[in-house]
């Protein structure tokens, strides 16, 4: 089974629990295109779409202000970058304030270190790897506003991701 594969098998399996609750869901009243499914406002492709936010939102139950997480600004690094590069990004964006970009690289770099490969019957099973789970307390953190807990999780997420490489 080829990468790609194994990245949208593994976005189905986290989405299956996701779906909308009945009153949340938008009817063709709401403006939605029947043929590209796009709300208002967004344009299919290109990374714009609405609402826009810029503050770290919708990581815990805590945070969640809305039916729709908002589009948050992503960090200045290329599509091939690795999750160290997003891990420094996200240390420099909390450092500067801007959570919104935080959040979206401490979710890019996670995403990076979980592109593995796995044995058949197991995709499945939650990745143990170190980086992974420390990503996930600094993003806990960022939901609590502790910056600073936030912050040195990165160092220790980004010591876990050079000792394994990436």
């Amino acid at each position: 089974m080829g990468s790609l594969t194994r990245r949208l098998t593994l976005l189905a399996t986290l989405l299956a629990g996701t779906a909308l609750p009945a009153a949340a869901q938008l009817s063709p009243q709401s403006g939605v295109d029947a043929t590209t499914g796009a709300r208002p406002g967004n344009e299919i492709g290109t990374g714009m779409s609405l609402p826009m936010g810029t503050k770290a939102s919708n990581i815990g139950p805590g945070d969640s202000a809305g039916t729709y997480a908002p589009n948050l600004p992503a960090p200045a690094l290329p599509d091939n970058a690795r999750a160290s590069d997003f891990l420094r990004a996200a240390q420099g964006a909390l450092a500067a304030g801007r959570t919104g970009e935080a959040q979206q690289a401490l979710e890019m770099a996670q995403t990076r270190l979980l592109d593995r490969s796995v044995p058949l019957g197991q995709t499945n099973d939650p990745s143990n790897d170190t980086a992974v789970r420390q990503i996930s307390a600094a993003l806990r953190a960022l939901s609590d506003s502790d910056r600073a807990g936030s912050m040195q999780q990165i160092q220790s997420a980004m010591a876990a991701a050079a000792a394994g490489g990436n």
